[in-house]
C-alpha cells in the first residue's frame, strides 16, 4: 500500500509540476542502471521486483508504503539497504528516480500515477489502471500531455505465445470469430493463515485515501480487491487481463451491451460477487466470462471460436483445433506447462518497459490498452449494480 493524503490539493500539483524539469532529466549512472521507486510494497510488488531482478539493470532507490514492515522489507532488499523510505508517495517522487513501480490497491492507481508523471517519472502501473470509468480520461490525458513512458501491467502484450496467437488470429486462420469464451477460477478457501497486522505500524487513514472513513479490517487490508471502495472484484482483477487480449486480437474495444449473472455464494462478507457469469457484446461478436472464487480447477484462459478453427490459449501455451478434422494444429509453445520450461511473460513485459525508458519508444501496453480493458470490467460491474444488464453508452 502507500502513504498519501486523502485529497490532492492545489499545492500538491504545484509541487509535482515544479519537479518536472529537474526530475525528467535522466539520472542513469555510468553503468546505465535504472533508479526505481517502489510505491505499494504488497504481494504483487514482490512479484514485480523479482521479475525486474531477472531483467537486471535496475536498483531500488526508494520505497513508499503506509505499513512500516513492508517498507522496511523492501529497504533491506535494496542494495546495501540504501533505499530511502517514505510514508507519503509525494516525498518519494521528489527523489532522483528514473521510474516508479505502482502496485497499490486500485483506488490509488490513477492518483499516484498522475502525480508520478507530473514529477517526470516513467511509470509501470499495475492493472486495472483505473478504479472508476471517469478516471480513464484523467490518466490518458496525463500520459498523452507529457513525454513520460507508462507501461500498463497487461503482461500478455509482451508474452511470446500470446503475441504469436494474436498474429495467427489477425492472419485469418480461424475464419470469422463470432464468440470468445473467457474464464478464470481461483480458490480463496485454500489460502493459509495470514500474518496478523500490527496496526501500530499501519497508517490506516492514509491507506483508505479517498474512501469513506471506516474501522480497520484485516480482511479489507488483505483482500481489498473484493470491496468496492478499493477494487472491483473479478471483473477488474481477472477479466481485465483476458478482455485486453480480446481487444488486441479482435481489433475492437468498444462494447455495446453487458449482462451479468452473479452472487455471493461463498464469501458473504465481501462486497463483490464470488461467482459470476457475464457476457459483453461488441460489434460482430460476443465475449462471455465465467468464474468462481471457490474452485481453481482449469485456472484461467480464453477460447476464440472461429468458423474455420478454435484457438484455446492460457498462460502455458495455445492450441488450434480445425473444424471437421478432429486434430490439433499446434501453435508455438503448445504443451508448455508451468514447470521448468515455463517463462512468466511479465519478465519480457518488464524488459520492454526498461528498454522504453532508455529508448523513449512506445511500450507494448500503452495507456489506452489499460484504460479500455479496465473500462470493460467497470461496465460489467455497472450492469451488476443496475439489475444485471446495461446498454453502452447508456441511453
Amino acid at each position: 500500500m502507500r502513504g498519501m493524503s486523502p485529497q490532492i490539493d492545489r499545492r500538491s500539483f504545484i509541487i509535482a509540476g515544479g519537479m518536472t524539469a529537474l526530475a525528467s532529466t535522466r539520472v542513469l549512472g555510468a553503468n546505465d542502471t535504472l533508479r526505481v521507486g517502489i510505491i505499494g510494497a504488497g504481494g504483487r510488488m514482490g512479484d514485480l521486483m523479482s521479475v525486474a531482478d531477472k531483467v537486471g539493470g535496475w536498483q531500488i532507490a526508494a520505497v513508499c508504503d503506509v505499513y512500516a514492515p513492508r517498507r522496511d522489507a523492501v529497504k533491506q532488499r535494496s542494495n546495501g539497504g540504501a533505499a530511502s523510505t517514505h510514508g507519503d508517495y509525494r516525498e518519494l517522487l521528489q527523489q532522483p528516480l528514473d521510474a516508479v513501480f505502482i502496485a497499490t490497491p486500485d483506488h490509488w492507481h490513477v492518483r499516484v500515477a498522475v502525480d508520478a508523471l507530473a514529477a517526470g517519472k516513467d511509470v509501470y502501473l499495475e492493472k486495472p489502471v483505473t478504479h472508476t470509468l471517469e478516471e480513464g480520461a484523467t490518466l490518458t490525458k496525463a500520459v498523452r500531455s507529457g513525454k513520460q513512458i507508462l507501461q500498463c501491467g497487461m503482461q500478455q502484450r509482451s508474452w511470446s505465445h500470446f503475441r504469436d496467437a494474436v498474429d495467427l488470429i489477425h492472419g485469418g486462420s480461424l475464419g470469422r470469430i463470432p464468440q470468445v469464451r473467457t474464464y478464470w477460477w481461483q480458490n480463496y478457501l485454500a489460502g493459509g493463515p495470514r500474518k496478523s497486522v500490527d496496526t501500530q505500524a499501519l497508517d490506516w487513514k492514509q491507506w483508505l485515501g479517498g474512501a469513506s472513513d471506516q474501522p480497520f479490517s484485516e480482511e479489507k487490508f488483505y483482500l481489498w480487491r473484493w470491496f468496492w471502495n478499493f477494487g472491483g472484484g473479478a471483473m477488474t482483477d481477472l477479466f481485465t487481463h483476458w478482455i485486453d487480449v480480446v481487444h488486441w486480437a479482435m481489433k475492437s474495444d468498444q462494447p455495446t451491451q453487458a449482462q451479468i449473472f452473479a452472487d455471493k455464494y461463498t464469501f458473504q462478507s465481501w462486497d463483490c460477487p464470488d461467482t459470476l457469469q457475464a457476457a459483453v457484446r461488441y460489434p460482430g461478436f460476443d465475449v462471455v466470462y465465467e468464474g468462481s472464487m471457490a474452485s481453481s480447477i482449469d485456472d484461467g484462459g480464453l477460447d476464440f471460436r472461429g468458423t474455420e478453427a478454435t484457438l484455446k490459449i492460457n498462460r502455458s501455451g495455445f492450441s488450434v483445433y480445425h473444424e471437421g478434422m478432429g486434430n490439433v494444429a499446434p501453435g508455438k509453445d503448445v504443451a508448455v506447462t508451468k514447470g521448468d520450461s515455463f517463462r512468466d511473460g511479465t519478465i519480457d513485459h518488464m524488459h520492454n518497459f526498461f528498454e522504453c525508458i532508455r529508448s523513449r519508444k512506445e511500450p507494448n501496453a500503452p495507456v489506452e490498452t489499460g484504460v479500455t480493458a479496465a473500462r470493460a470490467g467497470h461496465i460489467v460491474n455497472l450492469a451488476y449494480h443496475r439489475g444485471g444488464q446495461i446498454t453502452w453508452p447508456p441511453k
